[in-house]
């Protein structure tokens, strides 16, 4: 089984201020689904924002929607998406302390932080948009009033669209990454045989945790820095840095996503 999974939002999307070329979804679509390959998106959108990008930019559904930075794990199959239960029932086992209340309540007044609309939290998500230009400040006074009390994780990324800072409370079982790695234990795939694309801060762990990794060419500058880093303490790791090429397209986004999956050898040219 050939597993490629990506990111969305300016990873296989191009949603953002680079150039993408016209015809790499099409393509995308075609040489995925012609050579049977496993597709995974792994997104911070909830179900009903990644089914819009499918619908807007004309990407194909995928085999499985790990949605919600990690926190749900969701397969489509005869046209119904069917919620992974098994998952659930492991987080729920593995983070008996985690209360999304609880944090709500821990950081409530905390200055720089604002909690985000109610469709993007969840019984395992808890989130706000954080002034960016504060950032060393609000964490510190998120990892004093959280750190170990919640068995949570604290994951922050930057939206270069936007300008805001984005800060993500997951049950330290439930990030991109871990749902990852439980899809491919499900599968029965070993991790270093999963690609894994992206472009942002919240990609950090699932690109340095053992699978295939793909920053695109227009990935951020300090997650390629971290991602460098990483593989300089540990060479075992796998990354790869689009620069464009594959088949004479840019190496942004949907390309980039392309010229990795190549790069790997789980896809081919054809």
């Amino acid at each position: 089984m050939r597993v490629l999974a990506t990111d969305l939002d300016r990873t296989l999307l191009p949603n953002g201020s680079w150039p993408a070329d016209p015809n790499a979804i099409e393509l995308f679509n075609d040489l995925t689904e012609r050579q049977g390959i496993f597709v995974v998106y792994v997104t911070g959108r909830n179900l009903r924002l990644a089914e819009n990008a499918i619908r807007e930019f004309g990407i194909r559904h995928p085999n499985v929607l790990i949605g919600d930075v990690g926190t749900s794990i969701r397969r489509f199959e005869d046209g119904q998406w069917q919620i992974d239960q098994a998952w659930i029932e492991h987080v729920q086992t593995v983070c008996p302390r985690w209360d999304a209340a609880a944090v709500r309540e821990a950081v409530a007044d905390i200055d720089g932080m604002r909690e985000q609309e109610a469709e993007h939290l969840s019984a395992f998500k808890q989130s706000y948009y954080v002034d960016h230009a504060n950032q060393d400040a609000v964490m510190a006074q998120v990892i004093e009033r959280t750190q170990d009390r919640f068995d949570e994780v604290a994951i922050y990324s930057f939206d270069s669209q936007s300008g805001d800072g984005l800060l993500d409370f997951l049950p330290k079982a439930a990030t991109k990454q871990t749902a990852l790695e439980f899809l491919a234990e499900e599968l029965g795939v070993p991790k270093q045989d999963v690609v894994f694309c992206g472009d942002s801060g919240n990609d950090i762990f699932p690109l340095t945790a053992g699978f295939s990794g793909v920053l695109v060419r227009n990935a951020d500058e300090q997650l390629v820095e971290k991602v460098r880093e990483a593989m300089a303490d540990n060479p075992s790791l796998r990354a790869y840095f689009a620069k464009g090429g594959f088949k004479g397209l840019s190496g942004y986004y949907t390309s980039g996503v392309l010229e990795g999956a190549h790069h790997y050898g789980i896809l081919a040219q054809d």
